[in-house]
C-alpha cells in the first residue's frame, strides 16, 4: 500500500515511468531478506508446533492416562485375517464380575470405536455395562495402544477392519455365546458389515446366528460423496507433519478450540471438553490419513447393507452432531420401515390404492407377531418417561419401530447440546447407559437385566457380600459430611432395612431436607442391589469403580472431584438449593470407610478448603472410627500434608556383624 502511494507521486514521463516500473519490480520482488524472514518464520512455527506436540504427548499419553479399569484388563496379541497380519492389537476383555455364578453363554458386548478414537472413549460406558455382561473392546490398528502396522493400505479398509473385529471376537467368544455389537461413528459401519444379511462378510457372525443385537451410536448411513472421495485420495500425498501443523492451529484455545467444539459441541461442559482435548491429542495424523485414503467407497455400508440388518437394532443420534447428524439415523430407520403404495383391483374392476409395510428383507414365518409382542412389551417399560426426567436431559426423542423382518428397531435422538461425543459426555453418558441396558434386557437377552441376575445370585434370600456379619454390624449411613456428602455402606436388594426400596423412603432428598439426591458407587464389584429401585425413587445412581485395598490415584481423585462438581452444579441440585433444601451426595464402596473416606477427604481439602487434619477429623466424627487403613491416611498426608524439603538420600554401609 505505501509503495503504491509513493509511486503515484512521481512525475509522469516515459523515462520516469520506466524507472518507476523498475523500482516497483524491485520492491515487490522477493529479496534475500524476505526469503530469510519467511524461512525463519516457518522454522519458528514448526519449532513451536514440535514443542507443543512433545508436551502434549507426555500430558495426554494414552498409556499414562488410561483408566485403571482398562489397564487392568488389557492384553496385546497378533491377529491374522485373510487380508493381513496385525502384529500388536490392544484389546480389553472384562468378564462379568459374577461370571462363576452366572450362565457361561451370557452375551458378549463388543465395542468398536470410530475414526481417530480408541477404547478409552468407551470407558464411561464400560463402567456401567461391565456389571451387566462380559465386555470386549478393541483398539483398531494405530489407534489407542495398538501398533500402527502393517503398512499395506489394504489392511485399513472398512472390510479389513470388520474381518479383524470378527477375528478378535472369535478368539474371545465362549462356546454357544452370542455377541452384541456396539459401535460409535465409523465403528457402526464396521459392525454393519458383520450384522447385515447383504454383506460380503455375513458368514463370520450373522449366518452363524451369533449376533444378539446391534447398537449404532452416531452412525454414518451412506458412503462419502464422490467429491469427498476424490479429496481423500489426494490426501495420500500429504505428509503427516503438514496435517499436524494444521491441527495445531485448529487446536489453539485448548478446551475452547474449534477442534474440541467440533466433536464435543459448542455448549459442552468443561469436563467433556477436557476429555475431548485428550482424545484429540491422542489421535495420530498419520493414522487418520491412512484410514481415509484407504477407504473403499464402493464397499462402504450404505442403503443396501443397512437394509440387510436383521437383528435387534438400536440407533442413537445427537441433535447437535454436525459430523453424523440425526438425518443418518432417520435414513437407516426409513430403509428398515419403508412403506410403499401398491395398486390393487377391487371387486368392481376399479383400481384401489393400498398402503402396505414393506421391507427389502424377506418375510419369515411368525416374524410380524414376534415384532408386535416386542413392541408391546417394550412400551410398558419405564425408560421413556423416567430417564429424561430423572437425569435432567430434557425430552430425549425415542421411537420404537417394527419391520417385516420382525426385529426390534429403536431410535433415540439426544437433544442439544448433545453432540458426536455423547458416549463420554458427562451430560449424556449416564442416560445413554441406562437406555442401552434397557434395550439389551428387553430385546437382546433378558438375562442382561441386572434384576434378573441379582435374583439368580440370591441364596436363601441373602445376597452375597464379602462378610455378611460385618456388613450387618456396620452403620448404614452418616449425617451430612461437610454439607455435601453422606458416607454409607453398599445396599442389598432384599435386605429388610438397607435396600433401595427402603432407602428412598427413609433417606432420599424427597423426604429429608438434607437427604440423598444422588449416589456415587465407587465399589469395583457388581452392586448387590438394583439401581433401578433408586432411580424410581428419584435418587440418581452413578458408578465410579475403584479397585479395593489401594488408595485412589491422583487421576482418579481428579475425576471424582470433577464428577462431584458436575453433580452439585446439575439443574436438579441447583433447583433444590434455590428452594432452601440442602440435598447431599451418598458415597459408598463396600463398607464406606477407606476408599469412601479417602475420596471425601480429598474433596473437602481440594474443593471446600478444609485443612487435611480437619477433613480427616470431620469424616471420623461422622463415620466412626474414620478411615481404618493407616496407609490410606498416610497417603493423604503425602499428598496434602506439609511440604517438606526434598534432599538426596544418602545411603550408608554399616557394619552388620554386630
Amino acid at each position: 500500500m505505501l509503495a503504491s502511494r509513493a509511486f503515484s507521486l512521481v512525475p509522469s514521463s516515459t523515462d520516469t515511468k520506466m524507472d518507476v516500473a523498475r523500482l516497483r519490480d524491485f520492491a515487490l520482488a522477493p529479496t534475500w531478506g524476505t526469503i530469510i524472514t519467511t524461512a525463519i518464520t516457518g522454522i519458528a512455527v514448526v519449532g513451536v508446533w514440535r514443542v507443543v506436540k512433545t508436551r502434549s504427548a507426555s500430558r495426554f499419553d494414552p498409556e499414562t492416562t488410561d483408566p485403571n479399569l482398562l489397564r487392568k484388563h488389557t492384553t496385546y496379541a497378533s491377529y491374522t485375517t485373510s487380508t493381513a497380519t496385525y502384529p500388536k492389537i490392544r484389546t480389553v476383555y472384562h468378564p462379568h464380575p459374577q461370571a462363576s455364578k452366572l450362565p457361561s453363554d451370557l452375551p458378549l458386548l463388543v465395542f468398536v470405536h470410530g475414526l481417530g478414537g480408541s477404547i478409552a472413549q468407551f470407558a464411561p460406558l464400560l463402567n456401567s455395562l461391565i456389571n451387566a455382561a462380559p465386555c470386549l473392546a478393541i483398539d483398531l490398528p494405530g489407534c489407542g495402544l495398538s501398533d500402527f502396522k502393517p503398512d499395506e493400505p489394504s489392511a485399513y479398509t472398512t472390510e479389513a477392519f470388520a474381518e479383524l473385529v470378527a477375528t478378535v471376537i472369535d478368539r474371545h467368544q465362549a462356546e454357544g455365546q452370542k455377541v452384541v455389537l456396539i459401535g460409535h461413528s465409523m465403528g457402526c459401519s464396521i459392525n454393519a458389515l458383520l450384522a447385515s444379511s447383504a454383506s460380503p462378510l455375513r458368514h463370520h457372525l450373522y449366518e452363524a446366528g451369533h449376533i444378539a443385537g446391534f447398537l449404532a451410536l452416531c452412525p454414518k448411513s451412506s458412503p462419502p460423496s464422490p467429491e469427498q472421495a476424490r479429496v481423500a485420495k489426494r490426501l495420500r500425498y500429504l505428509p503427516a507433519f503438514v496435517l499436524d501443523i494444521v491441527r495445531f492451529f485448529d487446536g489453539i484455545g485448548g478446551v475452547n478450540s474449534a477442534s474440541v467444539m467440533r466433536f464435543a459441541g459448542k455448549d459442552a461442559d468443561l469436563e467433556t471438553r477436557k476429555l475431548q482435548l485428550r482424545y484429540n491429542q491422542q489421535s495420530k495424523s498419520a493414522v487418520f490419513l491412512r484410514y481415509i485414503t484407504s477407504l473403499d467407497v464402493a464397499a462402504f455400508p450404505g442403503q443396501n447393507i443397512w437394509s440387510g440388518v436383521k437383528v435387534p437394532l438400536f440407533l442413537v443420534a445427537a441433535e447437535a452432531d454436525t459430523l453424523n447428524p440425526p438425518a443418518d439415523v432417520e435414513a437407516i430407520a426409513g430403509w428398515l420401515t419403508k412403506t410403499v403404495v401398491k395398486q390393487a383391483t377391487t371387486d368392481d374392476g376399479n383400481e384401489a390404492k393400498t398402503s402396505k409395510p414393506s421391507s427389502t428383507l424377506p418375510v419369515e414365518a411368525g416374524d410380524t407377531a414376534q415384532a408386535e409382542d416386542q413392541l408391546l412389551s417394550s412400551t410398558k417399560g419405564p425408560e421413556h418417561s423416567q430417564a429424561p426426567q430423572t437425569l435432567g436431559m430434557g425430552d430425549v426423542q425415542e421411537q420404537q419401530h417394527t419391520t417385516r423382518h420382525a426385529f426390534a428397531l429403536k431410535t433415540t435422538v439426544f437433544p442439544a447440546p448433545a453432540s458426536h461425543g455423547l458416549i463420554y459426555a458427562t451430560s449424556t453418558v449416564r442416560i445413554l447407559s441406562g437406555l442401552i441396558q434397557t434395550f439389551l434386557s428387553s430385546h437382546c437377552d433378558k438375562r442382561l437385566s441386572l434384576g434378573w441376575q441379582l435374583q439368580l445370585l440370591s441364596t436363601s434370600g441373602k445376597w452375597d457380600v464379602k462378610n455378611l456379619a460385618k456388613w450387618q454390624r456396620t452403620a448404614s449411613i452418616t449425617e451430612p459430611i461437610g454439607g455435601v456428602f453422606r458416607a454409607m455402606k453398599t445396599m442389598r436388594e432384599v435386605d429388610e432395612e438397607h435396600a433401595p426400596k427402603h432407602f428412598v423412603k427413609k433417606y432420599s432428598s424427597a423426604v429429608l431436607d438434607d437427604g440423598v439426591a444422588m449416589i456415587v458407587d465407587i465399589s469395583h464389584e457388581n452392586p448387590v442391589y438394583d439401581p433401578k429401585g433408586l432411580e424410581e425413587g428419584g435418587v440418581e445412581y452413578h458408578k465410579f469403580p475403584i479397585v479395593s485395598k489401594l488408595p485412589p490415584t491422583a487421576d482418579e481423585v481428579a475425576h471424582f472431584n470433577d464428577l462431584v462438581d458436575g453433580l452439585r452444579e446439575s439443574p436438579k441440585m441447583v433447583a433444590a438449593h434455590a428452594s432452601g433444601a440442602h440435598p447431599t451426595i451418598g458415597v459408598h464402596c463396600h463398607y464406606g470407610f477407606n476408599r469412601t473416606g479417602f475420596f471425601i477427604c480429598c474433596y473437602l481439602v481440594e474443593r471446600l478448603g478444609y485443612k487435611l487434619q480437619d477433613a480427616v477429623d470431620e469424616f471420623a466424627l461422622k463415620r466412626a472410627p474414620g478411615i481404618k487403613h493407616s496407609f490410606f491416611v498416610d497417603e493423604l498426608y503425602v499428598r496434602y500434608g506439609m511440604k517438606m524439603e526434598r534432599r538426596n538420600t544418602i545411603v550408608g554401609i554399616s557394619d552388620m556383624s554386630n
